[in-house]
């Protein structure tokens, strides 16, 4: 009894020294850091509330609805890599666009002109400053409807052929969305022609009359005064000639 006793001990102590040195022998499992967070991503622009509230862009966001266009840049700015940029014009420029008129613009030219206001990629203000070298840039609205961008000391301007401008504010500009303020509505070679009617030419310079004590006047006040000197030449020569005659009287007389 005693024997089966201490066998029993004995195959319990074993177990646990095992069991031990088991446990000494493993390394311990490694600690990972923490997996970062993904970055968020940009919050999603809503094109027509910004329009709505950001200045008098109505007639423009009329046109946008009007035609379906504001899907199309919605989709642009919320759904892609590239992201978008807006050129809008104001109420009083739609006003003071009367030749061409707008009116006259079949619904797929109208889309056409609206489209034609953004580019399918999003540029910043410094970025226009290279886009400026690399020539006409396409828009929305196809290849043929094209952009020639240049960078004069900060100031971005836009040619069209139709209507020469420039971005006069920037409206909202975070990527992946930029919009930006233009003085004139954007008309395209590709639905108006190449009969551009002449630019207006600019007003004459004023005329400044020279003040009076100028050296003109002093030239004009002396060419005044030279004919009263000559006639005070002409009467010290007048008596001369009677001494002429009575000389040749008595030289008669001789005679």
């Amino acid at each position: 009894m005693a024997k089966m006793q201490l066998s029993i001990f004995i195959a319990v102590v074993a177990l646990l020294v095992c069991s031990a040195s088991a446990k000494t022998a493993s390394p311990p499992a490694p600690v990972l850091p923490p997996t970062p967070a993904p970055a968020p991503a940009p919050e999603n622009v809503n094109l027509t509330a910004l329009l709505s509230v950001a200045g008098s862009f109505h007639t423009f966001l009329d046109y946008l609805l009007s035609t379906g266009v504001i899907e199309t840049f919605q989709n642009q700015a919320n759904n892609t890599e590239e992201g978008i940029t807006i050129f809008v014009p104001k109420d009083d420029a739609f006003k003071a666009q009367k030749n061409p008129s707008l009116s006259n613009l079949t619904k797929d030219q109208l889309k056409q002109l609206v489209l034609f206001h953004a580019l399918p990629h999003y540029y910043s203000l410094s970025e226009f400053k290279n886009l400026s070298q690399s020539g006409p840039v396409s828009t929305f609205a196809g290849g043929q409807y094209s952009l020639k961008f240049t960078d004069v000391s900060g100031t971005v301007r836009i040619d069209s052929l139709w209507t020469r401008t420039k971005v006069s504010s920037s409206v909202f500009s975070t990527d992946p969305v930029a919009v930006y303020q233009v003085n004139r509505v954007l008309l395209p070679e590709a639905i108006f022609g190449t009969d551009v009617p002449p630019m207006p030419a600019p007003a004459p310079a004023p005329v400044v009359s020279a003040p009076s004590d100028s050296p003109s006047a002093d030239s004009d006040g002396a060419n005044s005064t030279s004919p009263k000197s000559s006639h005070k030449n002409s009467g010290q020569k007048l008596p001369l000639a009677p001494i002429a005659m009575v000389l040749s009287g008595l030289v008669a007389l001789f005679l």
